[in-house]
């Protein structure tokens, strides 16, 4: 993982190794973070559903939503927010670009 700390983003990935309409996880500097490429673009969000503590990753993904394995919340991908019971508290998002074949986040 590499930090540019000129403005924020991190290196998190290589955008060849994301398999289309799937989750990846990925390191990240407070917990995993799962990268999620679905028609061409990428999400991110915290790996830890906030509701069981589970991990998204390990759950479904059912167009732009993410289900978690435990007690089937759901969370739209592009912005953490839950979706459906008994998920109640959105999990946290991340801004994503990708330059250079590469998928930089802003995790700040």
């Amino acid at each position: 993982m590499t930090t540019d700390n000129e403005d924020g983003w991190t290196d998190v990935a290589a955008a060849a190794d994301l398999a289309p309409d799937d989750v990846t996880v990925v390191a990240g500097p407070g917990g995993e973070i799962a990268l999620y490429s679905i028609d061409g673009e990428v999400f991110a969000t915290d790996n830890l559903c906030t509701h069981g503590h589970a991990r998204l990753c390990e759950g479904f993904l059912l167009g732009h939503e993410i289900e978690c394995p435990l007690h089937q919340g759901r969370f739209d991908v592009r912005s953490g927010q839950p979706t459906c019971d008994p998920a109640a508290l959105p999990v946290r998002s991340h801004p994503v670009r990708i330059e250079g074949g590469r998928v930089w986040l802003k995790l700040g």
